[in-house]
């Protein structure tokens, strides 16, 4: 199937409210992730690894940070050559509402596959950390005369109550779906785990038009997980595409859902081989990165090895400068500063956190342009963080972007 006739649908709209207040100010797919990425970056790098290079990104909530990312750190393909990325706001073109739902959001927005007359559409979320080749998963949906085809991942039964279930038979065909279901059917060769929709849609053009048309006329919630996929797997051929057993990368896939979520994501990518490597050429990340100079640990000599800069088994972006105080364990994103005798562990500091002398931080998720004061600790007495901060159910302590910390 030939990639230029295939167009890319991102949903970045969504508000991500269970990760409150890192989308405060910002959409889902904006959050910074692995020190110097957005969480949308993975699913534009995969497209373009892909070779699909006809993508619109569809945004809504507080999207003024993701647009700018896009227009500054994507704005590398030629549309006189028929490659683009555009941003595309919620216009109200069929009615007055917002997005009620996925499904919605590409409805309100079918004028673009009427105009370009692509054969085909591919609808990604753009809220998941993961690398994929979505040819493979064209190649399967043409291998199996597919009519739509869901990209799922394997997941323990345990967490079913928190995902859209497929069943399917031994040829992949889906014979069930349920949302977020009590008691759910396992995968065929595995009755620990079940089939999860990853959110990745393909079908033909006429097909969407025709399943979005039909659901736009009902009292749904307009929904690809809850309304589209039961309804249409007992009218249509409907395949599910087993991420884990067909892709190179197949064993690593997170939905970053929650704050917990964002936290582990993080701490993944700083174990001695992480399972997600950002550093594999073959597949490479992109992403907008100001201009900083190089990463800067120091030690003047003195005397007091507390005063000592370094920095162990961390991520340390462009920017940072570690100045006689400790970072174990933690991901920082650029321009980020560690003064002398202070501590940060197990955290994630993101751009402009300004850690004062003889501070400690642990276990903890810093936003953006944060001066944590001398002898602060944070992480340390969960009472005490929640009278000022937001505390995870696992103990994590999250200081909102440019808080001010007396």
């Amino acid at each position: 199937m030939d990639p230029s006739k295939i167009i890319t649908f991102v949903m970045a709209g969504g508000k991500g409210e269970r990760l409150f207040p890192l989308t405060r100010d910002r959409a889902k797919p904006a959050v910074p992730f692995g020190g110097v990425y957005r969480i949308i970056d993975f699913s534009l790098s995969n497209c373009l690894n892909s070779g699909f290079h006809k993508i619109h990104v569809l945004i809504q909530y507080r999207s003024i940070s993701l647009s700018r990312h896009i227009r500054l750190g994507w704005n590398i393909f030629a549309p006189h050559l028929g490659s683009y990325i555009d941003v595309v706001p919620a216009q109200h073109r069929v009615g007055e509402s917002w997005y009620k739902g996925t499904a919605d959001a590409i409805y309100q927005n079918i004028y673009i596959v009427e105009n370009e007359k692509p054969e085909h559409c591919l609808i990604l979320a753009g809220d998941h950390v993961y690398k994929m080749d979505y040819r493979n998963m064209v190649r399967f949906h043409e291998d199996k005369n597919a009519d739509f085809t869901l990209g799922v991942v394997r997941m323990p039964k345990e967490k079913a109550a928190h995902l859209g279930v497929c069943e399917v038979d031994i040829n992949g065909q889906l014979v069930g779906f349920e949302e977020k279901p009590r008691k759910p059917k396992t995968i065929p060769d595995d009755n620990k785990q079940v089939y999860a929709s990853m959110g990745i849609y393909f079908a033909s053009s006429a097909i969407i038009k025709e399943i979005l048309s039909a659901d736009a006329g009902l009292n749904s919630n307009h929904d690809f997980g809850r309304d589209i996929i039961p309804t249409i797997f007992k009218k249509k051929r409907v395949f599910a595409y087993d991420f884990n057993k067909y892709e190179k990368y197949g064993e690593y896939w997170r939905d970053i859902g929650t704050l917990d979520a964002y936290y582990e994501a993080n701490m993944d990518l700083i174990q001695v081989t992480p399972t997600f490597n950002l550093y594999d050429q073959e597949w490479p990340i992109r992403t907008f990165q100001e201009q900083f100079p190089p990463t800067k640990t120091v030690y003047d000599g003195s005397w007091d090895p507390s005063r000592k800069g370094e920095a162990i088994q961390s991520l340390l972006s462009n920017g940072v400068i570690v100045s006689g105080g400790r970072v174990l364990k933690s991901v920082l994103s650029p321009n980020v500063r560690v003064n002398s005798f202070s501590l940060v562990e197990d955290s994630v500091l993101m751009e402009g956190v300004d850690i004062g002398r003889y501070a400690r931080v642990r276990k903890a998720i810093i936003d953006k342009d944060v001066l944590i004061p001398q002898h602060m600790e944070i992480g340390y007495n969960p009472g005490e963080d929640k009278k000022r901060f937001f505390v995870t159910e696992s103990g994590i302590t999250v200081v909102a972007k440019g808080e001010k910390i007396s």
